[in-house]
């Protein structure tokens, strides 16, 4: 399934706000996640996991390692949306 980062951002902001029940006013990518979201650990891993399920990737940790902001985490997910269809 072909999605633009503006797509992406809005199917990622809606999981976000699915899984944590706060409403995200802002969501650029120059936004940390830990502290600009106020995500943790726990909340990220629970993150990862909606959006695998629900885009059919897989983020594996050590890739996760270098995402801090917003964009690191659209980026990663865009690039594993292009592997997987070109796997197809």
């Amino acid at each position: 399934m072909a999605m633009d980062r503006t797509t992406l951002r809005q199917v990622l902001l809606e999981q976000l706000q699915q899984d944590t029940g706060e409403i995200h006013e802002r969501f650029e990518d120059d936004l940390n996640l830990r502290e600009g979201l106020g995500l943790d650990s726990v909340d990220l891993v629970s993150l990862v996991i909606s959006i695998q399920g629900r885009l059919g990737i897989e983020l594996r940790s050590e890739e996760l390692e270098n995402t801090v902001k917003v964009g690191d985490l659209l980026d990663l997910i865009q690039l594993k949306l292009t592997a997987s269809r070109s796997a197809a």
